[in-house]
């Protein structure tokens, strides 16, 4: 058991030191402002947020994060300047749930330029960058404008910020999109990366991107990327959606990922690709997905929407699937949505046949947002002894005051990996906004 004054002074001195942190942050930009002495409008928001949970071992924790995010706009008369800044810390009370006590990151802070012409951007210090083939977090600079004729362009260098635990991004990472639009029609898109690490090449990708827009019942979005290094395609996705009547729509897509391509020297966070046949994350490089399918929609009243999807998915390792099913929702009056949905998954091993049912259901009332929300997998055969992996989520917020908002959620599981897990999460939030001073208010109307 852990000592009642240690978890004190962990609490004290972890939540104290993200406060100070998030204290920090928010003085900088104040006195980013206070410098430039133009300020209209300094806003951001702060999640305080506790978790309940056991690890494998069955040891509670209970990890304490705190999140800020603070921006700063027209620093300057023009108001061509704007600041951004959020990051968050973490403390653990009791037992450590990562291999130390406390943690921290400052996800980004960057300052923009935006010129009056040309619709030009300039950003400068950690930001995240998506420019094509590049899905990047890089502490660099960032330039983005429009030309003549349809024609756009970006680029950016720095250091990449790598956020997959135990890699390496590199020391330098550059590279660029070039497109050509018509802003009712189309948007073609080229690109690259490049990462030198230690003088040689780390990575070396590029791609193509596109969107289709040809009648207004069309659209179609898609982009392919190939690795220069291992001289494979990383992954070509696409999609089309078609809306012929108001009530109707109809989706379909494509995929197809190499993972020794796609995974080579990745920087961020994989954990996005958790599929059925990849239910704990890990990937065996040696993989290929193909995915096609598609989805019919129809609402028929506000009160209600229906949706009909296939899903083949086609692993060269892991085996072929068939995911297929239905959703309904419906939104009765009074603040009131609710909904089910059944599908069924069809494949070649034992864990890829089983039936999918989910049950939902929110409701607002005064202040109030209370959520529930169950799932579950009927598998056709046990794995690991267990016939039902399922999941019930009970969640409720109530609005204190303008911008401030408490979160409460209790969530129970069971699977054939983890046995009858309870976790738990208590969030604090609070949206802030300081306009400009009542002196730049009154000079404003004695001018008037």
């Amino acid at each position: 058991m852990a000592n009642p004054d240690k978890t004190r002074s962990r609490l004290l001195l972890g939540v104290g030191g993200m406060w100070l942190g998030a204290l920090s942050l928010f003085t900088f930009s104040v006195t980013a402002s206070a410098v430039a002495q133009d300020t209209s409008l300094l806003s951001g928001n702060s999640s305080t947020i506790f978790r309940t949970m056991q690890n494998t071992d069955g040891n509670s924790l209970v990890p304490v994060y705190e999140y800020l995010n603070v921006s700063a706009l027209n620093l300057d008369k023009n108001g061509r300047f704007s600041l951004d800044v959020g990051g968050w810390g973490r403390t653990d009370l009791g037992r450590r749930s990562t291999n130390d006590y406390h943690d921290g990151d400052l996800q980004y802070g960057y300052i923009t330029y935006h010129a009056p012409k040309n619709n030009l951007v300039v950003n400068l210090g950690r930001q995240f960058i998506t420019e094509g083939v590049a899905s990047e977090k890089v502490d660099g600079l960032y330039l983005g404008s429009d030309f003549k004729a349809g024609f756009g362009g970006a680029a950016f260098v720095g250091a990449p910020v790598v956020t997959e635990p135990n890699s390496s991004g590199g020391d330098l990472i550059f590279g660029g999109r070039v497109t050509n639009s018509n802003s009712k029609y189309y948007t073609f898109g080229i690109s690259a990366l490049k990462a030198n690490h230690s003088g040689s090449n780390f990575r070396e990708e590029e791609g193509v991107d596109l969107w289709l827009h040809p009648f207004s019942q069309i659209d179609i979005v898609g982009r392919s990327s190939y690795n220069s290094i291992t001289g494979g395609w990383m992954e070509h996705d696409y999609k089309a959606t078609y809306t012929p009547l108001t009530k109707f729509s109809f989706n379909a897509g494509y995929s197809d990922i190499h993972y020794k391509h796609y995974f080579f020297h990745m920087t961020t966070n994989v954990f996005s690709l958790l599929g059925p046949s990849n239910p704990t994350g890990t990937l065996n490089p040696n993989e290929e997905l193909q995915s096609a399918g598609g989805s019919v929609a129809y609402t028929p009243s506000k009160a209600i929407a229906v949706v009909g999807d296939y899903k083949k998915y086609q692993y060269w390792i892991a085996g072929d699937a068939n995911y297929y099913g239905g959703k309904a929702t419906f939104l009765p009056p009074g603040n009131f949505v609710t909904g089910v949905a059944i599908h069924r998954m069809d494949g070649s091993t034992n864990k890829l046949r089983y039936i999918e049912y989910r049950v939902f259901a929110s409701k607002k009332i005064y202040k109030f947002d209370l959520t529930a929300d169950s799932f579950n997998l009927h598998y056709d055969s046990p794995i690991n002894g267990v016939n039902n992996s399922y999941s019930v989520i009970g969640a409720a917020s109530y609005e204190l005051t303008h911008g401030l908002k408490i979160w409460a959620d209790i969530d129970y599981s069971k699977n054939p990996y983890y046995n009858n897990n309870v976790a738990g999460l208590f969030k604090l939030t609070y949206a802030f906004d300081v306009p400009r001073s009542a002196e730049e208010r009154g000079s404003e109307g004695r001018s008037k």
